[in-house]
């Protein structure tokens, strides 16, 4: 009989593995040297993905306030050149928040860059 090697802590990491695998396909959650390959790719995305979220959000804001400000005939660089010399420092985020459910502020946001740029 071969001797046992790792006994318990190998049985909890491999657990820990198929686990992590659960609700994946086939033999991706079935079978450990698969289910563990999966993992290790699923972990990369994941890093990955959490940095690409926060680029692609904020190209999303951009498109918005770029859609904005062409609705009151300024360019989004322009928009945003008038803002910086007003020295207005609301982030992109919040100036699309308010582009998007309350017009009327934006509005007077863009006003405010306006008289004083």
């Amino acid at each position: 009989m071969p001797r046992a090697r790792k006994g318990a802590a190998r049985r909890t990491a491999k657990n820990r593995v198929l686990k992590a695998a659960k609700g994946y396909k086939g033999s991706r959650s079935k079978q450990y040297r698969t289910a563990k390959s999966a993992v290790i790719r699923a972990e990369a995305y994941a890093t990955r993905d959490r940095r690409q979220k926060k680029r692609q959000m904020r190209s999303l804001w951009i498109t918005r306030l770029s859609a904005a400000a062409r609705l009151r005939d300024l360019t989004y660089s322009r928009m945003m050149a008038l803002l910086k010399k007003a020295s207005i420092a609301i982030d992109r985020k919040m100036l699309a928040e308010l582009a998007v459910s309350d017009g009327e502020a934006f509005d007077r946001v863009l006003e405010a860059a306006q008289t004083a740029g």
